[in-house]
C-alpha cells in the first residue's frame, strides 16, 4: 500500500508512522503491519498471506522484565474481524476466533504471543504492556441471554467484554473486569434490533479501548454507550461515568461525543478521545464531523467541557475506529479511522471549519484503505536477516536493486561485483539510501554482484546474499524489477 503526502512542514514530531492497513471493500496492496517514513515510503512491511486477515493497534512500546528491565518492541493484534456482507453470526467489526497479540523485537523476532482468558477472544481493540511485566487488553465473545427485557429475542446474546491482563512471562491472567457485571444494557444506543443481523447477538457495549492511570485506575470506552467510565481496578467499581444515558457530568458547548473511541487519562484532569461524532445521533444533535476531543474535567461542579480540538480540512465523517495519539513534542497525531487519513497537527489544535490550522502533517492511504489506529513512534530496526539485492541488465549498463526490510539505520549502499560468486572484491559502486529500494547503475560487467548497508559513520551492517545478472531487461519501459 503506498500512501499520498498532501502536507509535510517542519516541526513535525520524531519517529515513523505505525499503521495496520486493511480494507473491507477492495483492499488496494496488502494487509499487514505497515511502518512508514514521513516521505509517505515503507520501512517495514509485514504482509499477511489473506485478506480476511489484518493487523490492528500496530505500535511501539516498551517491554518490561520482572526486574524492571524495559526493552523497545513492536506489539499488534492479528486476527480476523466479522465483516459485512460475509459475517452472519457476529456484530460488524466484532473478532472472530483464532486472534491473538504478537510482540517482537528490534530485530523483528517473535518474543511472545498472548491470548485471553475464559473462552473470550483477543479483541483489536487494545494491547498495553505495563512496567509490570504485563498486558492488558480487551476480550470478546457472544454471551447467550434473554434479550426481551430489552425487545430482543429470548435466544440472543450480548457481545460481552473483559478487560483482561496477563503476565507476559508466564501467560496467567491476574486481573479482569467483565463489563456485564457493570454495565446495564439497557443504556445501549446501539438498537437491540441490530441483532437481526447477527444471528441474535446484541452488541451493546463495544468496548474499544482501556487505559491505565497512574493511581490503579482504568478508562474504559464503551462505544456503543457513548459513555466513558474512570473504574477502580482493584474493587472494579465505576468511579464515575463520562456520556451516556447516566452520565455524571454535564457538558460544555461543543464537549458532548457519539460513538467514541481510544480514551485517554491525559495530565491536569482532562482526558482525550478520537469522537466519531457521526451516524444515528440523537433528535436534535447537531451534525457532527469526526475530531481528536480532549476535554478538561471540573470535578467540583461535574462539568466536562472542551481543552483542545482537532478537526481535518476536508471534514472527515469516520463512522467507526480512529484515535488521537500525545507526542513527545506536544503534537498530537490523529489516525481518522474509517477515513483513509492520518495527520498531526500543533498542540493548539483548531476548531470546527478550521481544519488547516495547525496541520503540520497530512497522508492519505488508497482508495478504501483504512488503519484500525495510527501512531508516530520513534523505532530502531535492525533486521535479523540479511538485506535483498537484485541486478539486471539495462541497455549497455547494469543495475543493481539494494534493500533491506525494516532496517532503519542504513545510510548507504556500497556494491561489489566480480566474475564468479566468490570473487567480489571490486567496489563498482556506491549511493545513498533512496526511499525503501536503492537502484545503482554500473558499468561492471559482474556478473556476480553483492550490496552492502552502511550506517551514518560508513560502517558495514548488513551484507546481501550474492546474485546473478538477470535479463533480458524487460520490454514495458522500466528498468528493472523490485525485488524484496
Amino acid at each position: 500500500m503506498r500512501v499520498t503526502v498532501t502536507a509535510n512542514k517542519p516541526g513535525t514530531a520524531r519517529g515513523d508512522i505505525f499503521v495496520g492497513p486493511f480494507s473491507a471493500d477492495r483492499m488496494i496492496g496488502r494487509t499487514g503491519a505497515l511502518i512508514n517514513d514521513n516521505s509517505g515510503d515503507p520501512v517495514w512491511f509485514r504482509p499477511l498471506p489473506s485478506v480476511n486477515l489484518q493487523n490492528a493497534d500496530f505500535r511501539v512500546q516498551t517491554s518490561y522484565d520482572r526486574r524492571g528491565r524495559g526493552q523497545p518492541v513492536l506489539t499488534w493484534w492479528q486476527g480476523s474481524l466479522a465483516l459485512p456482507p460475509a459475517y452472519t453470526n457476529l456484530p460488524a467489526g466484532a473478532p472472530e476466533p483464532g486472534g491473538c497479540y504478537y510482540v517482537y523485537d528490534t530485530h523483528y523476532r517473535l518474543l511472545r504471543t498472548v491470548f485471553a482468558h475464559h473462552g473470550y477472544y483477543p479483541d483489536e481493540h487494545e494491547f498495553t504492556l505495563t512496567r509490570r511485566g504485563t498486558a492488558l487488553f480487551i476480550a470478546s465473545r457472544p454471551v447467550p441471554m434473554d434479550l426481551t427485557p430489552y425487545g430482543g429475542p429470548r435466544d440472543g446474546s450480548i457481545e460481552n467484554s473483559e478487560i483482561q491482563e496477563v503476565d507476559l512471562a508466564t501467560g496467567r491472567l491476574v486481573f479482569s473486569w467483565n463489563a456485564l457485571d457493570h454495565l446495564d444494557p439497557a443504556d445501549s444506543e446501539e438498537p437491540v434490533s441490530s441483532a437481526s443481523s447477527s444471528d441474535g447477538v446484541w452488541d451493546a457495549f463495544h468496548i474499544n479501548s482501556v487505559d491505565e492511570g497512574p493511581d490503579g485506575r482504568l478508562l474504559i470506552s464503551a462505544r456503543n454507550m457513548w459513555a466513558i467510565y474512570d473504574v477502580a481496578k482493584r474493587s472494579g467499581r465505576i468511579r464515575y461515568r463520562i456520556g451516556g444515558k447516566k452520565s455524571d457530568f454535564t457538558f460544555g458547548p461543543n464537549a458532548d461525543f457519539y460513538w467514541q473511541h481510544d480514551a485517554r487519562y491525559r495530565p491536569g484532569d482532562r482526558i482525550s478521545m478520537f469522537d466519531d461524532g457521526c451516524c444515528d445521533l440523537p433528535d436534535g444533535a447537531p451534525e457532527q464531523e469526526s475530531h481528536g476531543l480532549i476535554l478538561r474535567l471540573d470535578f467540583r461542579s461535574r462539568r466536562a467541557t472542551v481543552d483542545r480540538t482537532y478537526y481535518h480540512r476536508p471534514p472527515l465523517e469516520s463512522p467507526t475506529q480512529g484515535n488521537t495519539q500525545a507526542l513527545s513534542n506536544g503534537d498530537e497525531f490523529i489516525g481518522w479511522g474509517q477515513s483513509p487519513y492520518y495527520s498531526e497537527y500543533a498542540g493548539a489544535g483548531n476548531t470546527r471549519g478550521n481544519g488547516s490550522r495547525n496541520l503540520l502533517y497530512d497522508a492519505k492511504q488508497p482508495g478504501s484503505d483504512i488503519s484500525y489506529r495510527a501512531f508516530r513512534n520513534e523505532w530502531v530496526g535492525s533486521p535479523y536477516y540479511p538485506p535483498s539485492a537484485a541486478a539486471r541488465a539495462s541497455g549497455g549498463d547494469h543495475v543493481v536493486y539494494a534493500s533491506w526490510n525494516g532496517s532503519t539505520q542504513t545510510r548507504a549502499w556500497r556494491v561489489l561485483a566480480g566474475s564468479g560468486p566468490h570473487s567480489l572484491s571490486v567496489v563498482v559502486g556506491h549511493a545513498r539510501r533512496a526511499g525503501f529500494e536503492t537502484a545503482v547503475t554500473t558499468h561492471a560487467p559482474g556478473p556476480y554482484f553483492q550490496v552492502k548497508a552502511l550506517n551514518a559513520r560508513g560502517k558495514v551492517i548488513g551484507t546481501s546474499r550474492v546474485v546473478r545478472l538477470s535479463g533480458p531487461p524487460p520490454t514495458s519501459g522500466t528498468t528493472g524489477s523490485r525485488h524484496r
